[in-house]
């Protein structure tokens, strides 16, 4: 029996649960699919760093604005999204490094971002497991870490109050009024909002994103060996280079007192199973920063999937090319942070509603634009 939507979101991660309440709130009726566990996917596989990057302006705005949002969510029942206040600390290793941190601190002090730059002294006051040597860091104070599958399924419940309705299937293809399930069965929508990460690709083949996959591992229980999100200053580089493998240093304290280990990143990688070399090399530059880790069990490791375009920045908008689909995906790392505020562009757009900020930097037709002079 087909059923008939307003909206109908494909991907139930945090990107498309937030998408939903946001749709929900405006009255309009709403439909999720998903075909595996809402959050399962991309979400499950984050690190939960709310955090703001500077790899570029439109990066920074997005990422500053949809912490906001963040913060202002998790005021109230900070343990509902396992949310903790954490902060980072951009670590310098070097005096050439600690010239990047008198950087970073102008232009977030230029955006209004709090920032406070650390010497060497302070640094090993707040973090005394740090290896000797290091020369300083930038604190964010106001960055923050969730548990994203906790945070898919909070805000997929808060749609699901507002009259959303949860389906479960594959969505095999695009209609001109709506979605084919796998099993034949069609459904209806005005709007088609895709936001199942790297799966996109099976619905909208001519999108230009590419998976980057990533491995975590998480340790058992030490509290207090970890204190703020610790993050080396090269990750942005890694993070957002355009081929190649890569790893970074980036833990996180867990609520747990369980330490989160990341990160990695290799281009067109396509099996889920661990890469124990780039493993490897991810556990040997998290040693070298923390050297009391080697003492340390690790109880998980795992992989996951990022969706990446060629620009760093995610797909936020109407197909230049196909009435009724809208894209909510190309997140890479940032899909955490960024799910609420892409929500907010989504909905303000598709209501011709003004948006938070500016959605120029992060309209899909610039990318399909690109795509089509290759």
């Amino acid at each position: 029996m087909d059923e008939v939507f307003d909206v109908l979101i494909i991907g139930a991660g945090i990107v498309g649960a937030a998408c939903a309440v946001e749709f929900a709130t405006e009255g309009l009726r709403v439909g999720v699919v998903e075909c595996d566990t809402p959050g399962s996917g991309a979400t499950a596989a984050g690190m939960g760093h709310l955090v703001v990057m500077d790899d570029s302006e439109a990066q920074i705005a997005l990422t500053h604005y949809s912490r906001m949002i963040w913060n202002a969510l998790v005021q109230d029942q900070p343990e509902q999204y396992e949310y903790a206040r954490t902060g980072t600390i951009w670590i310098a290793a070097d005096e050439e490094e600690m010239q990047a941190v008198q950087q970073k601190h102008a232009l977030y002090t230029s955006h209004a971002i709090a920032s406070e730059i650390l010497d060497q002294t302070q640094l090993y006051e707040l973090e005394s497991h740090l290896r000797p040597g290091l020369a300083g860091g930038l604190l964010v104070p106001d960055d923050g870490v969730v548990y994203p599958p906790r945070c898919a399924m909070v805000l997929l419940e808060r749609a699901k109050q507002r009259g959303t309705t949860l389906l479960y299937g594959n969505v095999v293809q695009l209609l001109p009024d709506g979605v084919r399930m796998e099993n034949g069965e069609c459904m209806k929508a005005g709007i088609v909002v895709v936001a199942n990460g790297v799966r996109a690709r099976e619905l909208v083949p001519e999108m230009p994103i590419r998976p980057k996959k990533g491995h975590l591992a998480i340790t058992d229980r030490y509290p207090g060996l970890v204190h703020h999100q610790l993050v080396e200053l090269g990750y942005i580089k890694n993070a957002h280079a355009a081929s190649g493998d890569s790893v970074s240093f980036n833990v996180q304290p867990r609520g747990t007192g369980q330490i989160l280990i990341g990160s990695s990143r290799q281009f067109d990688a396509d099996t889920s199973e661990i890469d124990y070399n780039i493993l490897g090399k991810m556990l040997r530059l998290a040693l070298s920063y923390l050297p009391d880790l080697a003492q340390c069990s690790c109880i998980r490791i795992w992989t996951g999937f990022r969706a990446a375009t060629p620009d760093g920045l995610p797909l936020i908008g109407p197909h230049p090319n196909r009435a009724g689909v809208w894209l909510a995906t190309g997140h890479e790392g940032l899909g955490i942070t960024t799910s609420l505020a892409t929500a907010r562009l989504l909905v303000a757009q598709v209501l011709a509603q003004q948006t938070g900020i500016p959605v120029e930097p992060y309209l899909p037709a610039r990318i399909f634009q690109e795509a089509t002079h290759e």
